[in-house]
């Protein structure tokens, strides 16, 4: 059934307003997006530390500004009140933050759905689809590729997360949907999506070429002329040397979820640990405020941007 003109163009719109629905693909603390070789990635510094949605706060902000509001953060983190940031509060600070990220990404999308389609405190796959997409069958649809890939993916995504496998979701198992990263029984989804993602002659395996292609494209670096960065070839090495265990030239889904989620790897734990010996500058093995505000940009960062508005919006209380 062919879908009218009309109809297409509102679909369309439909579907351009329900990306941000359907753009909920995890942003687990993985080395993977860590490091890339020697190269070391801030922005992950700074959505572990702030989680993602204050990241994107203080990126507004201007360097005098970012350094306020983490003055007034430091002493919330200061748990036992010695004047000192260590390890171990540092990690409970970044477990906080990302949970109160995913919490308030959850529920923002959850209050997105009409109230008569939850029903006793759940949702249907198909009404879900509905909202989401358009349509709660597809009868009448005509979808992208691009579209019918993420469909796809969602439906196999609900099925996992659907623990009691009744077909509805709670919030409960609605979060899991959401960030799968955070959910123990989802492990196999999320590896199974980043090999899909990665895996570009789809044999259902990362090769070398495939693992380097995720992390490095040559014209972001237009003065090499064409010649790979260090890191990359250090990224090879690891890839040969590490992440390949059975030396078969390729990563299959063990090998991917050693890399990505590795079982009873705490990623709070490794980056406080990674930023207390970034900002540590006396090597006493924890952190001042000021050895925090000095390292500002190891935490927060800041973009340079216009006085105002834009400025005035964010409330330090806030955090």
């Amino acid at each position: 059934i062919r879908a009218s003109s009309i109809m297409r163009s509102l679909l369309v719109v439909l579907l351009c307003g329900a990306v941000a629905l359907a753009e909920h693909h995890g942003d687990p603390l993985s080395d993977k997006d860590h490091y890339q070789g020697d190269k070391h990635d801030a922005k992950f510094d700074h959505d572990a530390f702030l989680g993602k949605d204050q990241a994107a706060e203080f990126d507004e902000l201007t360097p005098e500004k970012s350094k306020e509001k983490l003055g007034k953060l430091v002493p919330k983190m200061d748990s036992n009140g010695d004047g000192f940031i260590e390890e171990n509060e540092l990690k409970d600070h970044i477990n906080f933050m990302q949970k109160r990220y995913v919490n308030n990404d959850v529920e923002r999308t959850w209050k997105n759905y009409k109230a008569e389609k939850i029903v006793d405190g759940k949702i249907g796959w198909k009404d879900y689809r509905e909202m989401v997409y358009g349509s709660p069958d597809g009868v009448g649809q005509e979808l992208s590729p691009e579209y019918t890939k993420m469909i796809a993916r969602d439906e196999k995504r609900w099925a996992a997360a659907d623990y009691d496998s009744d077909g509805n979701m709670d919030r409960t198992e609605y979060g899991c949907f959401m960030h799968p990263e955070d959910c123990d029984h989802m492990r196999d989804i999320v590896v199974a999506e980043t090999v899909e993602d990665i895996d570009k002659n789809k044999d259902g395996f990362v090769d070398l070429e495939e693992y380097i292609g995720d992390m490095y494209r040559p014209n972001d670096y237009p003065e090499l002329n064409g010649k790979e960065p260090d890191w990359v070839q250090s990224e090879r090495e690891m890839f040969k040397e590490h992440r390949d265990k059975n030396s078969d030239g390729k990563l299959d889904k063990d090998e991917m979820r050693d890399w990505i989620m590795p079982v009873g790897f705490d990623h709070a734990d490794a980056e406080a640990k990674h930023l207390v010996a970034s900002a540590d500058d006396d090597k006493d093995g924890k952190l001042s405020p000021e050895e925090i505000i000095a390292h500002y940009d190891t935490f927060v960062g800041s973009q340079a941007t216009d006085y105002g508005e834009q400025l005035q919006k964010h409330d330090p209380s806030d955090l």
